[in-house]
């Protein structure tokens, strides 16, 4: 017999799931506003402590005063009735701080046990992603190794930029050049145009600009180690991307190249007509993901 409708089990699935998926940020939210919470009820304890230290100071001087006088007065006030009472004034003093502080110690434990949680999830989430993107780099590399041993790897360079013969007409002759299509190379490819604020209108200008930013890459990949794709685009003046944040290259990499190529001599690169305003298309060699590399 079904007791819970199909409709409403879908939705209690569905919140589960978005629970789930979201449940690194709302733990972290609990844990900021528990630590803010925690320390409003440590303030307002605080506030309350002196009164509670004149009391516990007045309960220790009575019965340390008691100790004293039944010695001098030799009245019926045992040594074990003396520490009996001096527990009891140390034990109430206790309960006293955990009285006033133990809300606070709770909270903020709770708070700083959901912050953990939440870092703890996300790197796993992160961990887990890293792994994944390494694993399909690795079969897509692996899938153009097979193409290349296919059909040959300057074809298979030219597929994969996209590079196509266009006709054009110069000095009153038809001749063809090559030119990359919209879709080509990887995610990580740019164009290197006017848009880009150190361009010039000079194709040699440009040309030198980015062969001495390529060869600073390479610089730095020798003396750092290992260089990210973002600090490549911040070199030439292009946006980070989010891939470029964990894609890049490492020195000593026996799966990599070893050296950073901006591709500015393959594809439709190598025929640029010597004009003003000529695109360049920009492909990098990133090792992949180098986070479980460095």
């Amino acid at each position: 017999m079904r007791f819970v409708p199909e409709s409403m089990s879908r939705s209690i699935g569905r919140l589960s799931l978005k629970t789930q998926k979201h449940s690194p940020h709302i733990l972290f939210g609990f844990g900021v506003i528990g630590i803010g919470v925690s320390t409003v009820l440590a303030c307002r304890a605080t506030l309350k402590l002196e009164k509670s230290l004149d009391e516990i100071k007045t309960d220790l001087e009575t019965v340390k005063t008691l100790g004293e006088g039944s010695k001098a007065a030799d009245t019926p006030y045992h040594e074990r009735e003396y520490f009996r009472d001096l527990g009891y004034v140390y034990g109430k003093s206790t309960y006293r701080f955990v009285k006033l502080y133990g809300p606070s110690i709770a909270i903020g434990a709770v708070s700083v046990t959901a912050l953990a949680t939440s870092h703890v999830q996300m790197t796993r989430r992160n961990a887990a992603l890293t792994a994944t993107l390494a694993a399909v780099t690795k079969a897509y590399e692996d899938y153009r190794g097979r193409v290349r041993d296919s059909v040959g790897e300057s074809k298979e360079l030219k597929l994969y930029q996209d590079v196509r013969d266009k006709e054009i007409e110069e000095d009153g002759k038809k001749k063809l050049v090559q030119v990359t299509g919209p879709n080509s190379g990887s995610i990580y490819a740019r164009q290197f145009n006017e848009s880009n604020p150190n361009f010039r209108n000079s194709d040699e200008y440009n040309r030198i600009f980015i062969e001495c930013q390529q060869e600073y890459a390479n610089h730095r990949l020798k003396a750092v180690g290992h260089i990210f794709l973002n600090e490549v685009y911040d070199s030439l003046g292009l946006e980070r991307s989010q891939p470029g944040a964990v894609v890049g290259w490492v020195n000593n990499n026996e799966e990599g190249d070893n050296y950073v190529d901006f591709g500015l001599y393959s594809g439709s690169n190598q025929t640029h007509l010597l004009s003003i305003g000529q695109t360049f298309y920009l492909d990098f060699n990133v090792d992949g993901v180098i986070w479980d590399k460095i």
